[in-house]
């Protein structure tokens, strides 16, 4: 399902126009993009966890020509799904 389907779906379950479900559904990623980018933990319950995890710097070795090299320090985004999306997709 991408982005318009998702917002379509909305638009059905909430009795909104598709332009208005898109509005929401924006509003809603925007906001748990800024959440997580300023380091806080988005919890949905039910659904799962969006988390900020570090990694550490480290030392890599080139594919091609075996040399080493220094990855830096990096900040990912992790998804942890909650028990009832577990529970649905099991």
């Amino acid at each position: 399902m991408r982005k318009p389907e998702l917002a379509a779906a909305i638009a059905e379950s909430a009795d909104l126009s598709k332009d208005k479900a898109g509005q929401v559904l924006n509003v809603i990623l925007d906001e748990i993009t800024h959440s997580v980018a300023q380091g806080d933990d988005v919890a949905l319950i039910g659904f799962g966890t969006f988390t900020v995890r570090e990694r550490a710097a480290r030392t890599g070795k080139n594919p091609q020509t075996g040399e080493p090299l220094q990855i830096p320090a990096s900040k990912n985004v992790a998804f942890k799904p909650g028990k009832a999306l577990k529970d649905a997709v099991s």
